[in-house]
């Protein structure tokens, strides 16, 4: 049946998504012009497509919802209300960091500049050196997520930063953020920045951990992140047994991660801005179909080795991500005048008691969700790349880690959100009227990309298309990355063969085309228990290691002159 519905699929309609993939401005005009002037002869694509992407959303549904329900699990707590246990885990946890560190993430800021500058750059490479392996994601020598350049030499504020940029730009700040203030009202704003801001100190303790108890195989290839430093720190503590579960278990939900938010979620929102592009309908077969390609795309980098598509996304992702930028700023500037209108909305809308406590609740629960799911403070997910860098201090890299939720979350996620406000000025659509994380704007159910794309494309009229290329190769580069994540844990759980390597490459490949024919709540959904599960194990180890991170702070600052 599948494979009858692919014959029926043009060809050409085929060939042109592949250019819209990675073609430049003109191919993609070009792809457009083309599938325009196909005839469809005795059904249309809509037709002969119908139900697939449906039926694959009706099995998938049911599975995103129960684990949804067991990973959001609820307590009541008393004069609040219910929250959710693991974003009282993930929020609670930290502002303990923060308070206990003296407020490293604001105290340490200048500090953190100066070291991705490279200013210590010599003290740093002095005794240990960790070879880097071939298995270690690297993209023209540095390390995916990363925002420290591990060249010789130094390099500048603005160089620095520029990289900071281009590596955390992705859906999560495209997406991600229109889901919370659709859902949760402008006020979710506030709190994904509260959220991010404390999460800066989060993402110090998890990534110098990460360093310090990395693995270096005989090989020399570097394996590290949660699951090592959950076994080997708790073993160094005594808690030996405790440390192997909890060092499988991030490894089992590492896995599913990299399966949600790292890949599903992706390749939904990459379908959702394709079909449009090329005059395919919502329903059908459409998602499936261009989930299939895209899952060809990823299979040829990860599993045929062929990087030379990972590495022309990975040249064309900073240049999208600084146009993406420039052009929330753009607009923000031209609506300078309402700036400050947008601005009382976000401030005045996290402490609205109109719809009660409840209410209140509601949103900050929307901001903090959304907030972690873009910058992943807390799941543990950035150790593992962070894990291979050469230093000899551990907590430099965690200094230098603090600068990713700042960026991503405080001044990035802000800048979408503040243009989606002003987008809605004129009561487009009503804020918290959501369905399956839609809203309705003139008969027409826009949520996701679509709605950060309307609210770009209202005052910058054509920018869609250029916003449709960016959010591919975000989605593409993201699920690369994602990938050696989900890898890592595999083999953490499975063992380092080639059956282990390809078992899970395989499963990868198929969770992108599941992700891309599924509704946007459901791999909203899916995506966020999946990522959410790791802040479980990871958060309590945090807990339990964090003494070990103060030792390492006091030994690098101590070593560059600053204790």
């Amino acid at each position: 049946m599948l494979l009858s519905k692919l014959a029926r699929f043009s060809l050409l309609r085929i060939a042109a998504l592949v250019v819209v993939l990675f073609g430049t401005g003109g191919a993609v005009a070009f792809a457009q012009e083309e599938v325009a002037s196909v005839e469809v002869a005795e059904e249309t694509v809509a037709e002969a497509e119908v139900g697939l992407d449906q039926q694959i959303d009706e099995w998938f549904r049911p599975i995103a919802e129960k684990w949804g329900a067991v990973v959001f699990y609820s307590v009541e707590l008393p004069g609040v209300g219910p929250l959710p246990l693991v974003l009282i885990l993930l929020v609670g946890g930290a502002l303990f960091f923060t308070i206990a560190f003296g407020f490293i993430n604001l105290r340490l800021f200048p500090l953190a500049i100066e070291v991705v500058s490279g200013k210590f750059d010599e003290i740093e490479k002095q005794g240990q050196d960790i070879p880097k392996g071939v298995e270690v994601m690297e993209v023209d020598g540095d390390l995916v997520d990363t925002i420290r350049d591990e060249g010789e030499g130094e390099v500048s504020h603005f160089q620095a930063l520029a990289t900071a940029v281009s590596g955390t730009v992705g859906l999560g700040n495209i997406a991600g953020v229109a889901v919370a203030v659709a859902t949760g009202g402008p006020g979710a704003t506030f709190w994904m920045v509260v959220c991010g801001l404390l999460g800066m100190s989060t993402k110090f303790v998890e990534c110098t951990l990460g360093v310090k108890y990395r693995d270096v195989d005989a090989n020399g290839v570097v394996h590290g992140g949660p699951m090592y430093y959950l076994k080997k720190g708790l073993t160094e503590l005594g808690l030996e047994p405790l440390g192997k579960v909890m060092g499988v278990l991030f490894a089992i939900f590492c896995v599913g991660g990299s399966f949600g938010g790292g890949n599903a979620f992706q390749s939904n929102q990459a379908a959702q801005q394709i079909k449009p592009l090329l005059g395919l309908p919502d329903t059908g077969t459409s998602g499936t179909i261009i989930g299939l390609v895209m899952a060809v795309l990823v299979a040829i980098v990860i599993i045929g080795g062929i990087k030379r598509i990972a590495k022309v996304t990975e040249k064309v992702v900073p240049v999208m991500a600084l146009m993406y930028v420039i052009a929330a700023l753009g607009i923000i500037l031209m609506h300078i005048q309402s700036v400050p209108w947008a601005i009382g909305q976000v401030i005045s809308g996290a402490f609205s008691l109109e719809a009660g406590f409840g209410g209140l609740l509601g949103v900050m629960v929307q901001g903090f969700r959304r907030a972690a799911f873009s910058n992943e403070a807390g799941a543990g997910s950035a150790a593992i790349a962070h894990s291979a860098v050469k230093t000899r201090f551990p907590a430099s890299e965690g200094i230098v880690a603090l600068l990713e939720p700042f960026i991503d979350t405080v001044v990035i996620c802000t800048m979408t959100a503040i243009v989606i406000v002003l987008f809605n000025a004129d009561g487009s659509f009503e804020w918290g009227q959501v369905e399956s994380s839609t809203v309705l704007i003139d008969g027409a159910r826009l949520g996701g990309v679509d709605l950060t794309s309307a609210a770009f494309d209202s005052v910058l009229p054509g920018f869609r298309y250029l916003l449709t290329i960016a959010i591919i190769l975000f989605a593409f580069s993201t699920m690369i990355s994602w990938s050696y994540y989900g890898l890592q844990s595999w083999k953490y759980l499975f063992g380092r063969s080639v059956a282990a390597d390809l078992s899970y490459k395989l499963l990868f490949c198929l969770v992108v085309v599941v992700g891309a024919a599924v509704s946007l709540g459901s791999v909203i959904d899916f995506s966020d228990a999946m990522i959410f599960a790791m802040v479980f194990p990871n958060m309590i180890g945090l807990f339990l290691l964090f003494p070990k991170v103060r030792q390492e702070l006091n030994a690098y600052l101590e070593a560059i002159g600053r204790k």
